[in-house]
């Protein structure tokens, strides 16, 4: 059997789905045929993929697919046993017990004593227990199955540390704009120009929120109406009954509010900030992403001018994981107001890109000799850790010792600002360097 990406070329046009009857799902039918259309995991499946790589060899080991819905791990299973001419037995966590798994592993024992082998897919692998995943290793040890499960959890915490070790887990990215563009292509060409403006159809693939099926869901729906006027925006969603993002055509949508909602909280306009906020959320954008650009914002904008503010927003992302929609979005409202509203400091960020910038330059510089540790003998005598200044024995605390490397001035990369917690840490600062100065900057 001639391998998918070895010496023989792959067909110039794929097959972008497999045959079914006509009344089938729309994404059953465009089910990709071959693991060269699969769409958005190029780096996967990909002759330099970790699965373009298994299929060249001809031999798969047991694998965990890690992705969200609607990204493809169920066709990406399917597609690698016909690649590598394995049979296919599929079981649902949700729906199987400790009988189907011992059917299962029953067949794939007898497939392999007729010298066939199994590809096992087990859907939604993280909904087994601990006793039911620890079934799998005799057979997955033994070689009576290769495993592939799926799984939209993170496999560290639902998946057996056994298990884990004798599985890959190759994680699968959410479909971006451009895949979810070429998908709903694919879905035109099988059955004809949706009824959508330009605008309408940016907001069609952005409600879809990386969900390849929910988007030729909704694409069925649409033809299934059999409309005759092109909808814009507005009307889509509507239409969908669902709230569609609405994208001005002159500019991004998406990137233009979540950069008016940072720069509403960093210009301390907590009026503006909410507005923004609520438009992102009302539109259907990802609470959790909303929740890491707060994280960010109060890292970048805030820092230690206010150091409850990264707490505050790990906070929310905490109540909101907890309480989930709508209930968990005011914890998302209200880190977003502390924000909004907390003394502003870039300070934190200044400092960083200085520091990083300085430690590529000097990176080989050897701290002074007093402060390394000397836990041998020869370190000892060639002079690590002596005349070691103890801050807590020295006066209020502080030594006034140099810290630098040899050969290198003292830098300045934080200096906090005039407002909230920094003005403490300025004064704080302050004190510290007329001491070291007294002191002649040593011990």
């Amino acid at each position: 059997m001639a391998d998918l990406f070895g010496d023989v070329p792959p067909p110039p046009s794929p097959a972008p789905s497999i045959p079914l009857r006509d009344d089938a799902p729309l994404a059953d039918r465009l089910r990709p045929a071959s693991l060269c259309a699969v769409i958005g995991q190029e780096h996967l499946t990909g002759p330099e993929g970790a699965i373009g790589r298994m299929v060249a060899a001809g031999r798969l080991s047991s694998m965990i697919l890690w992705g969200p819905p609607g990204t493809g791990k169920t066709s990406i299973a399917r597609l690698l046993a016909d690649a590598v001419g394995m049979r296919f037995q599929a079981v649902s966590a949700v729906f199987s017990g400790v009988a189907d798994l011992k059917k299962a592993f029953a067949e794939a024992d007898r497939a392999a004593q007729a010298g066939q082998r199994t590809l096992l897919f087990v859907d939604e692998i993280h909904r087994f227990n601990r006793a039911q995943q620890d079934g799998f290793l005799p057979f997955v040890e033994r070689g009576t199955v290769t495993l592939v499960g799926a799984t939209t959890e993170n496999p560290s915490f639902e998946i057996n540390a056994a298990l884990l070790s004798r599985a890959q887990v190759l994680i699968l990215h959410r479909l971006d704009a451009a895949a979810l563009a070429r998908l709903l292509g694919r879905a035109e060409e099988l059955e004809g120009a949706l009824p959508l403006t330009p605008e309408a159809r940016e907001a069609l693939v952005a409600s879809a929120d990386g969900d390849g099926r929910f988007l030729l869901n909704q694409a069925e729906t649409l033809y299934a109406a059999r409309i005759d006027e092109a909808l814009g925006p507005a009307r889509l969603g509507q239409f969908l009954q669902r709230r569609v993002a609405v994208y001005d055509k002159d500019r991004e949508g998406h990137y233009n509010l979540i950069s008016a909602l940072h720069k509403a909280v960093r210009g301390s306009d907590p009026q503006a900030a909410l507005y923004y906020l609520a438009r992102m959320l009302v539109a259907g954008e990802e609470p959790l992403f909303l929740l890491r650009r707060l994280v960010r914002m109060a890292i970048e904008d805030i820092g230690l001018a206010d150091p409850n503010a990264l707490p505050q927003c790990l906070a929310a992302k905490d109540a909101y994981e907890f309480l989930g929609s709508p209930e968990g979005e005011l914890a998302i409202v209200q880190a977003c107001l502390y924000l909004a509203t907390a003394p502003k400091s870039n300070a934190v960020y200044k400092a960083q890109k200085s520091a990083f910038r300085s430690a590529r330059d000097t990176g080989s510089l050897m701290p002074p000799a007093n402060i390394l540790n000397a836990p041998t003998r020869l370190m000892k005598d060639i002079g690590y850790g002596k005349g070691y200044a103890y801050d807590h024995d020295a006066i209020g605390g502080f030594s006034g010792a140099n810290y630098w490397p040899d050969g290198m001035e003292p830098q300045t990369y934080y200096t906090p600002v005039e407002r909230g917690f920094e003005r403490k840490i300025r004064e704080r600062l302050d004190w510290w360097e007329r001491e070291r100065l007294a002191r002649g900057g040593g011990a």
